[in-house]
């Protein structure tokens, strides 16, 4: 699995106005990210191969979330590389941690890598383009993708509870249940099961699981998978999602195109998937436009945007890689944890 695309150091970056690229404030000396243009960080590519077709990218694309060539070219290859030097170096230290133990036999570890992000940013798509470029490396790595929305509580037990408007919101989630399959995973379990989720029906698909086995690499995508471990008052850690990640990344946007991209989402499915009289959301196909738009509108206001605020955007400076999207969903800025 050790794709070796080349060592080209990474270059310093503009240190642009004097501030903190993620946070916006206070000198950007001082910050945690090494701060790249698209353009510098395109230049990582170095010798990386395009392995996708036009029509693969077209594929891979979610609903309203545009991907071009060009872009994974600029922004994906050089993340692929780096990736291949990080999973390369994790498990040379694996390997010798296992000679210093004189463990007999050596279990695989898969690497995993962590994706956050609003509603709306394009999680999906890029997941997807991730994994399609991961798994083209030399020595075809078996790389796999879970989304935590099959670990989301049923509609059933969530409208309850009164909380069908909280969806979404890490109270939401069956963490005790997501938390044993991330641990079963990292253990190096051949055969480990995730709920599966339906989109269409807006819920978990009761007696159907999604399967994964003994992958190399794990993308795990979700809203709220950076959030830290809260600690009790008797000090014991009670682990949480992001400590079982290798590589974490969170896409970004501002909120007025997160909105924009909401409620264009919005519209799209009305003429598309609304309309299967299966989906949860059929009731919206037929509302007039108008009504449709304040009801999107309403959506993002009253329970997207406060997710962002009060539970995903919070977490963002714990990513290792941040991805800057621009108001055409174009990527602007790429900053990098430090090592």
């Amino acid at each position: 699995m050790n794709a070796a695309f080349g060592t080209t150091p990474l270059p310093e970056p503009d240190p642009g106005p004097g501030q903190d690229p993620v946070t916006g404030q206070g000198p950007q000396s001082l910050s945690p990210y090494r701060l790249f243009k698209r353009e510098e960080w395109a230049q990582l590519r170095a010798d990386t191969p395009l392995t996708l077709k036009a029509e693969d990218i077209e594929r891979l694309q979610s609903i309203n979330d545009p991907i071009s060539v060009e872009e994974v070219v600029a922004i994906y290859l050089p993340l692929s590389r780096l990736l291949s030097l990080y999973v390369a170096a994790t498990q040379g230290l694996f390997k010798a941690t296992q000679r210093f133990l004189m463990a007999e036999r050596e279990t695989k570890v898969p690497y995993i890598i962590g994706l956050a992000g609003s509603v709306a940013v394009g999680k999906s798509t890029t997941a997807r383009i991730l994994a399609a470029l991961l798994a083209r490396w030399p020595n075809t790595p078996k790389v796999d993708l879970v989304t935590t929305d099959g670990f989301l509580l049923p509609n059933a037990e969530l409208a309850s509870h009164g909380a069908m408007d909280r969806k979404g919101f890490p109270e939401s989630y069956d963490t005790a249940a997501l938390l044993q399959f991330l641990h079963d995973v990292k253990a190096g379990h051949k055969r480990v099961t995730a709920p599966l989720y339906s989109h269409l029906v807006y819920d978990r698909v009761p007696g159907e699981e999604r399967v994964v086995e003994s992958p190399d690499i794990l993308i795990v995508e979700g809203l709220n998978v950076l959030q830290p471990a809260r600690l009790p008052r008797d000090g014991t850690a009670i682990p949480f999602v992001s400590d079982f990640f290798d590589f974490s990344i969170y896409l970004d946007g501002h909120e007025d195109d997160l909105h924009r991209w909401y409620v264009t989402r919005f519209m799209k499915l009305r003429q598309t998937a609304f309309r299967d009289p299966r989906s949860y959301f059929a009731k919206y196909a037929e509302v007039p436009e108008d009504e449709a738009l304040r009801i999107a509108d309403h959506l993002w206001t009253s329970i997207n945007l406060p997710n962002l605020r009060e539970n995903i955007l919070p977490t963002r400076q714990r990513a290792s890689l941040i991805l800057a999207k621009g108001a055409s969903h174009r990527i602007e800025s790429v900053a990098l944890r430090r090592l």
